[in-house]
């Protein structure tokens, strides 16, 4: 069963759509931390405000996160989902993350380089710089586009498998044994997307 996570701030008909397209029939949308434990991979879509993870700690979903995880199981963050790895975000700093990353997201700047930087950063953009041993991006060329909605952004480390600039690099995918996550929206970035999401069914 793959448990996608539903903690009422996700793009979930998409998401789940993309996966059943892919061929993925035990897609299970839930909010039940016995699904999370027993799952074979969890994804966890996100969009909006970083306070509404807040949900998933009253529901007992972050626990049953670090547990599965910690025994192997794959996830996949979406968007505000990759933000919740981290260990927070600027735009909730009351709000903590699940921490596996270390560092905090925080807004782009408002002017980079002496000229004003809209945003949120909206629209297509190109990955770059991923990693080689990059297994939710295997077959992904240097310089595809995905899609982007964003505000907020993570910070670069070793943990990054691949970049995107906009106001400075920042990570665009992130990676470390099981748990992944991606910045843009796989199930609005047509091919591309769907090769990464095909590679997380795949794990």
């Amino acid at each position: 069963m793959i448990a996608v996570i539903d903690y009422k701030a996700g793009n979930l008909t998409s998401v789940v759509k993309a996966l059943r397209h892919l061929g993925a029939d035990d897609v299970h949308v839930t909010q039940d931390r016995a699904d999370v434990l027993t799952a074979k991979k969890i994804i966890l879509p996100g969009v909006g405000h970083f306070r509404s993870t807040q949900l998933l700690q009253h529901l007992g979903l972050t626990e049953a996160t670090r547990e599965a995880v910690a025994g192997g199981t794959p996830f996949l963050g979406i968007c505000v989902g990759l933000q919740w790895l981290y260990e927070g975000s600027t735009e909730a700093p009351e709000t903590a993350g699940l921490g596996h990353f270390a560092g905090g997201c925080e807004h782009f700047p408002s002017v980079f380089e002496g000229a004003e930087l809209k945003s949120p950063h909206v629209g297509w953009n190109s990955l770059e710089g991923i990693r080689p041993d990059s297994r939710l991006l295997a077959g992904v060329e240097p310089g595809s586009f995905v899609y982007y909605t964003h505000s907020w952004r993570a910070p670069l480390s070793d943990d990054t498998a691949a970049a995107t600039f906009y106001g400075g690099r920042f990570t665009a995918a992130v990676e470390r044994d099981n748990v992944m996550g991606v910045q843009f929206h796989p199930e609005k970035s047509a091919e591309t997307g769907l090769r990464v999401l095909k590679n997380f069914l795949a794990l």
